[in-house]
């Protein structure tokens, strides 16, 4: 056994760990600060290996301080609130997508964030930055979206426009994620909000895609705001152990018609009689939310279908 392989198995006293928030990670090091707003670089025991637990940034942990230029250990991952896929990051309170007019919206995307923040319990805020390049694009997601009870707010950080309100949004005690498609725009718009010089990419002409310049994720606080810039991502893995039945209820617009359907299962999937179609039909729900949570729920079915065969 190595020196150093020695000293990850010997267990501290209680009176030498510290807590504080996982910052940063890159590579196998990863920044911590304490309450103080001190930081330290730090290790990873082989231990969270073992038992399949990987550090994200947000985490809550028990550390070890280092020893002058000897790094030190994190000792503990305290039991996390919330969990993102993509980005992979823990303890988010409110998620803050932020879609553009280019590249286009995928709102199937869009809508998958929103079903995990909501099943866990987190608030979601949607930016459309960009809105200098299409001022009416804020106007149609405030419509999809107003019934779900999720803020719509146009900002631009070209120009300026929306930023303070975007600022009013962040603050409070909220751990803040930007997320979102590459290229949308989420690095500028926080460089914009919180006067930072962070990193920041353009568009692909060829395809309309974004590039995708944020190399790592990294938590940022700043003028009473605490906030993620995370790497963008075009794709979102459907759930693996998401029940059928209750992605409904990630839906809050549905709720004001549960119990109204004729058929008491109702899974809002074309069925006889079912309320929430009709109250689409109304123009009381968003057709494409409609739409695009059958395609969500369609998933749902199939992942639960092969789990069993």
């Amino acid at each position: 056994m190595t020196e150093a392989e020695r000293k990850q198995d010997v267990q501290p006293e209680e009176s030498t760990l510290k807590r504080g928030t996982l910052v940063r990670g890159i590579g196998s090091f990863y920044t911590v600060r304490d309450a103080q707003r001190r930081e330290y670089t730090l290790r990873c025991k082989k231990k969270f290996r073992r038992e399949k637990l990987v550090p994200l940034v947000g985490d809550e942990v028990m550390f070890t301080p280092g020893q002058g230029e000897e790094h030190g250990w994190i000792e503990e991952i305290l039991p996390r609130r919330t969990v993102c896929l993509r980005p992979p990051v823990a303890n988010v309170t409110r998620l803050v997508i932020v879609v553009a007019p280019v590249p286009e919206p995928d709102l199937v995307l869009v809508d998958r964030q929103i079903s995990r923040a909501f099943g866990q319990g987190m608030e979601v805020l949607m930016v459309v930055n960009k809105c200098d390049l299409d001022g009416n694009l804020a106007g149609v997601l405030r419509q999809e979206y107003a019934p779900a009870g999720i803020r719509v707010i146009a900002a631009s950080a070209k120009d300026g426009t929306g930023l303070d309100e975007v600022r009013g949004a962040l603050g409070g005690d909220a751990l803040c994620c930007f997320t979102g498609q590459s290229g949308a725009g989420k690095s500028t718009m926080i460089n914009a909000l919180l006067d930072l010089s962070l990193e920041t990419g353009d568009i692909s002409r060829k395809i309309s895609r974004g590039k995708n310049t944020t190399r790592h994720t990294e938590l940022i606080e700043k003028n009473g705001i605490r906030v993620m810039d995370t790497a963008g991502f075009n794709l979102l893995e459907a759930e693996s152990f998401l029940e059928p039945e209750k992605l409904r209820e990630r839906y809050p617009e549905f709720a004001p018609y549960e119990g109204k359907c004729r058929f008491s299962e109702c899974l809002h999937d074309r069925e006889p009689g079912c309320a929430v179609t009709e109250a689409e039909q109304k123009g009381l729900i968003s057709r494409g939310r409609l739409e695009r949570y059958r395609i969500l729920l369609a998933e749902a079915r199939e992942i639960w279908r092969e789990r069993y065969d």
